[in-house]
């Protein structure tokens, strides 16, 4: 795509949104709702001191995103300290992924940063206990069909996500960042042991620097599903920004992809938030990345797909491309996740006997409220 869309040039060059004009405004709002940036918008603007140069109409769309944004935080942080007490009976430390993460660390990616559930990481031998204690606190499994259960309890890195029966929120417990049946198997125990207290809250963790910055490449770039794409490729952007300055921050990233045989995703991940969000890389995090360079016909390929398939889904974002890139990203992230007889006998399953089943039970449903 040679134009980059209104929502991305945002967060690129934030000093172009002083010349929009009020349809270019609205354009720009839609295309951050597609892509569950417009609260991030906000934040920017606010940072920057710039809200007063927005239109009337869009500060008032802004304001009340900035509500809901705000409410957000407090209940993910309400729902964090009721996990914890959950939990607190059984000693199992409480390391908390993505969203809720950068929320709870006060990270620069957190303001206006909204996510459908919480996701936590712990050890696979505690799962049982883990699984048990929600339990009793009120958080119930989903997902109930017998396929749905041992795809998730045999082949993923997560139990099927639960539900609390009052509040409805939702909660992902993983044992590791990516499935059993991916090619490379990055260590848990790793993340696990290096990650760091989160200040005035006992016992809740976050991922150290580093393994952050990789899980957020992982998640982003071993995905099918990018309808996203673009919010967590700004997350990545604002984690590299924030953690550039420590200290030996790109050395240890680099060492830590190699640990955790994470070099690809980090090697798209510094690609393509320099190419398309700006983020400045000096010679040693472009240097951090290298050992994850893919050949140069594959590189090409990547290119054409993610440069499409990470914009936001909206038509003004597409090309006559968009849609054949989105459709390949959503085949490489199945294959990534499956070896390819699983992956058939998934895909086989999902696509004709899933649909069967539940067409069946709601029949037998109908009769038995007959």
């Amino acid at each position: 795509m040679t134009t980059l869309p209104l929502a991305v040039m945002a967060f690129r060059d934030p000093r172009c949104l002083a010349g929009l004009s009020a349809p270019e405004w609205h354009l720009l709002l839609r295309q951050l709702i597609a892509c569950n940036l417009n609260a991030r918008l906000y934040y920017m603007l606010e940072q920057r001191g710039e809200l007063a140069l927005v239109p009337p109409p869009v500060r008032e769309h802004l304001e009340w995103v900035r509500v809901i944004a705000e409410r957000h935080t407090q209940a993910a942080l309400w729902e964090v300290r009721q996990i914890r007490m959950a939990l607190a009976g059984i000693g199992v430390p409480l390391i908390l992924l993505k969203g809720a993460a950068y929320t709870i660390a006060r990270l620069p990616s957190a303001p206006g940063r909204l996510y459908s559930d919480i996701d936590i990481l712990v050890d696979e031998a505690q799962l049982p206990d883990v699984e048990s204690e929600l339990m009793l606190s009120g958080w119930a499994s989903t997902h109930h069909d017998a396929y749905d259960q041992r795809y998730y309890r045999e082949w993923m890195h997560e139990l099927p996500p639960m539900v609390h029966v009052h509040r409805q929120t939702a909660i992902d417990v993983h044992h590791a960042i990516l499935p059993r049946t991916a090619p490379v198997h990055p260590d848990p125990a790793r993340l696990r042991a290096g990650a760091v207290p989160v200040p005035d809250m006992e016992g809740v963790y976050v991922l150290a620097p580093e393994d952050m910055v990789l899980h957020s490449a992982t998640h982003l770039f071993f995905d099918g599903d990018l309808d996203h794409g673009l919010r967590d490729l700004v997350d990545l952007d604002a984690l590299l920004r924030h953690f550039a300055s420590r200290p030996g921050f790109w050395a240890g990233l680099a060492e830590r992809a190699r640990l955790l045989q994470l070099t690809r995703p980090l090697f798209y991940a510094l690609r393509y938030t320099s190419s398309l969000l700006g983020t400045p890389l000096p010679p040693e995090a472009v240097e951090a990345g290298e050992a994850g360079r893919p050949n140069s016909l594959l590189l090409a390929l990547m290119d054409g797909l993610f440069h499409r398939a990470l914009m936001p889904m909206h038509t003004s974002c597409n090309d006559r491309w968009s849609g054949t890139a989105r459709f390949l990203i959503y085949l490489r992230g199945n294959w990534l996740r499956m070896p390819p007889l699983l992956l058939a006998r998934h895909l086989f399953h999902k696509a004709f006997i899933s649909p069967k089943k539940k067409d069946e039970d709601l029949l037998a449903r109908a009769e038995g409220d007959a």
